[in-house]
């Protein structure tokens, strides 16, 4: 039987609708929008990562060329700090104090590029300037960088009034019934490693322009957002003390957010203040440099972990370790994002016993908070290592070990230790289909290829499972405008993800109409009351079910409208390409013909709103093939190999792009990418010269195809695939690495990311070992 994919709807490989703008250079972003009369601002920062400060003058810098202002936190008593909401029970069910992030340091630094002074002028160069002539004295403390340090007996305190580094315990599972399983386990895999903090490097870097309107007494902020809504909620409410209506904010083209242009920074509140005290239009434009010193970084955990198994390599318990860098401050959702991903630490596998502790640790650096997958990638990657060390301890294939304790199909629905229920899964179909295309049964010919060759080879497999489009809603608007075109208003945000496109589709299913006639409109409070906004892989999901179902109502009332116009029956009416018509006649009426003869406007609009009770949840298999040079450490991707289930797929292209850009992102941790700091807190890794992003070459083709089992959680049986690609990618690559390297010289473990130097390090050692 051949199936038909529609032209226009749900899994039509349609173009992106937005790509035309950007890349004729039409696109929209923050720094184009220049209001008459702008001011440009720029931040003062802090050179040291821990001191008190005492600001002596800023004179000199107000008496600067073209400066207007100058602020210091002196000057902010009546803003309110930036406060966390992520903080989790602690054992005894109380929740550790925050450290909440002023809009400018009044008298104490906590990190590199903390934030002292804002300093207004008609330039960002005259801002700059002025800002170098405020004099500040800093009395130097003691800073701590690492995890380990920081964690010390002696080590300096960040915080010194809390008496620790310590910024919170949580805990997981069951720790007696997790005790009892190794107590009777005929074997323990034990395995420690740092999975590496990252800087986001989003295309964009952040900006913002704030605009003070004294007749209505309200603030217009316009920057770069993952969704508006919560970004208003804060500043209004924690920040200024006002009404959520007294701050609009509008986000126009992002480019990237990835989870850090989540939050709100100091900036934002900064740039407002500054409008208001000036009556004129104020800008911030942030650099790389900032971009690095100051966004919110990601990952960064000590981990120890081990896995209590039987004769028969079966999991009988998992016990877990974690000590997560929070940084400096407790960022908007940090402290809640390690706890986030250890309620997947069991993942695709059936484990009874699980007891997990988690220890947030702060140090002088950048605060840490979510970056794509928010958590998820932290537990996979703790998880498939594990399970390939579990392997070679026993002489077990990958494969195997993974085959013997995945949850079967007749497990669902299967709730797991930290309670939550996965509704469907295939796990053992989707490795099998992977190793098919990857030709895993192959490879030792491979293998004997680039041994000939002088190199080292390695296959490594990840069967991930992650939890995304959590309970709750995303609504949409629909509205047919009196061209006949249609607009669709939500309160998801994008970032690049090809949001206008996937949700026209789903409205287009409905109305029947070209997609090319159909608008989405984003990112703007007062075009829309609620919202989401995007993270955690909710857009479509969510806003896409809610968006189908407000085409359908809109459809509905078309089919009225026309009924009335036609003297049919609603029943008789059929949408086809921008027409209402009775069917098997040639009796029609355009839809912009309708829109004008309706007499009351809410006969134009549709709404939907989908309530999701669960999380859904998407899996699948990543193999990664990799050669090394034993001689330079060098490694090459050569083969790259997914085989995903994501429910339902809206669009493959769009798919397709989603998981690209996660696998760039998890090989870049595994190969390339690294933020380290100096003892004293520096970021040394501070620039691109420095901070090794992935690059074109470092990129194999990625054989990608789906093996989808419909979510039954979801009302369209989608999973969610935003932060898939980057889940299953970090590692399927360290597995493979490590594959190559254990074949080789018998290294079972190497860090992140296995960089040239580091890799030829390991194979010197093991070398001089034998």
């Amino acid at each position: 039987m051949t199936v038909l994919t529609p032209k226009f709807g749900m899994g039509a490989s349609v173009l992106r609708k937005e790509d035309d703008a950007f890349i004729t250079g039409h696109g929209r972003y923050t720094d184009d929008i220049r209001p008459d009369g702008v001011l440009h601002g720029y931040v003062l920062r802090s050179p040291v990562a821990s001191a008190a400060f005492t600001i002596v003058s800023t004179e000199a810098a107000e008496a600067a060329p073209g400066v207007h202002l100058v602020l210091t936190g002196a000057d902010l008593g009546h803003l309110g700090d930036l406060r966390s909401s992520g903080m989790q029970k602690q054992p005894d069910g109380t929740r550790a104090p925050t450290r909440d992030i002023p809009i400018l340091c009044r008298d104490r630094v906590h990190h590199v590029g903390d934030a002292i002074a804002f300093v207004v002028a008609d330039s960002r160069a005259a801002a700059q300037d002025a800002a170098e002539l405020i004099e500040v004295e800093f009395d130097d403390g003691e800073a701590v960088a690492g995890i380990a340090e920081a964690l010390a007996e002696d080590a300096p305190l960040v915080w010194p009034e809390l008496g620790t580094n310590r910024a919170y315990v949580n805990t997981l599972g069951d720790k007696a019934k997790t005790d009892a399983a190794f107590a009777g386990a005929s074997r323990v895999t034990r395995i420690a490693f740092h999975n590496n903090r990252l800087v986001c490097n989003y295309m964009e870097p952040r900006a913002a322009v704030a605009e003070w309107h004294a007749d209505e007494d309200r603030f217009v902020l316009t920057t770069g957002s993952q969704g508006v809504h919560s970004m208003q909620g804060i500043l209004a409410k924690q920040v200024f003390g006002v009404a959520p209506e007294k701050v609009r904010v509008v986000t126009p083209d992002v480019g990237g957010g990835f989870g850090p242009k989540t939050f709100v920074y100091r900036e934002y509140p900064l740039v407002m203040e500054a409008a208001k005290r000036l009556g004129r239009p104020v800008k911030w434009n942030g650099d790389r440099g900032e971009h690095f010193l100051t966004d919110a970084q990601g990952r960064d955990n000590l981990v120890t972990a081990e896995m209590a198994m039987d004769d028969q390599g079966r999991f009988l318990g998992l016990r877990i370790d974690i000590k997560a860098a929070m940084g400096a401050y407790t960022s908007q959702f940090g402290p809640f994002i390690p706890y986030l991903g250890a309620t997947m630490s069991t993942g695709v596998y059936d484990i009874a016993a699980l007891d997990v502790t988690i220890t947030g640790v702060y140090t002088n650096t950048c605060p840490v908070d979510a970056y794509r997958g928010a958590g998820r990638p932290e537990a996979s990657f703790l998880l498939e290592k594990l399970v390939d060390a579990c392997a070679r301890d026993l002489g077990l294939a990958p494969d195997e070990i993974r085959r013997r304790n995945f949850i079967g199909p007749e497990q669902f629905p299967y709730r797991t230790p930290t309670g939550r229920v996965y509704d469907v899964g295939e796990f053992a179909g989707h490795m099998d289909r992977a190793m098919e295309k990857a030709g895993w049964a192959g490879f030792e010919t491979r293998l004997e290829r680039a041994r000939a060759a002088g190199r080292i080879r390695g296959i490594g497999m990840a069967t991930y499972v992650e939890a995304c489009a959590f309970a709750g809603s995303e609504p949409a608007h629909v509205e047919l405008n009196g061209d006949g075109t249609v607009t669709v208003l939500i309160g998801t945000q994008s970032n690049g993800q090809g949001h206008a496109t996937a949700y026209a589709q789903l409205v287009a299913d409905k109305l029947d109409l070209d997609v090319a006639r159909i608008t989405v409109h984003q990112g703007d409070t007062d075009r829309l009351a609620k919202g989401g906004g995007t993270g955690g892989s909710r857009s479509i999901p969510l806003g896409g079910v809610s968006a189908a179902r407000a085409g359908e109502d809109l459809a509905g009332k078309i089919r009225k409208l026309a009924a009335d116009e036609l003297e049919a029956a609603a029943a008789d009416i059929e949408l086809s390409n921008g027409e209402a018509r009775i069917a098997g006649t040639d009796r029609a009426i355009d839809f912009a013909t309708l829109a004008k003869a309706a007499k009351n406007p809410e006969d134009l609009k549709g709404f939907g709103e989908f309530v999701q009770e669960e999380a859904t949840y998407p899996n699948g298999t990543h193999i990664c093939e990799v050669e090394i040079d034993p001689e330079t450490g060098a490694t090459e991707v050569v083969a790259y190999t997914i085989v995903d289930d994501f429910g339902a797929t809206v669009n493959p292209i769009l798919l397709a792009g989603q998981v690209h850009g996660g696998v760039a992102q998890g090989l870049g941790q595994a190969l390339t990418e690294d933020a380290v700091y100096s003892e004293d807190g520096q970021l040394v890794s501070a620039t691109f010269m420095d901070y090794a992003m992935p690059r074109a070459d470092n990129l194999p083709f990625i054989d990608f195809e789906t093996r989808n089992v419909p979510s039954t959680t979801n009302a369209l049986g989608i999973k969610g695939a935003g932060e898939a690609g980057t889940i299953g990618a970090t590692p399927a690559v360290m597995n493979a690495v490590t594959d190559a390297l254990h074949r080789a010289y018998g290294i079972g473990h190497i860090e992140m990311p296995a960089t040239p130097q580091r890799v030829w390090q390991a194979i010197q050692a093991a070398r001089s070992e034998r």
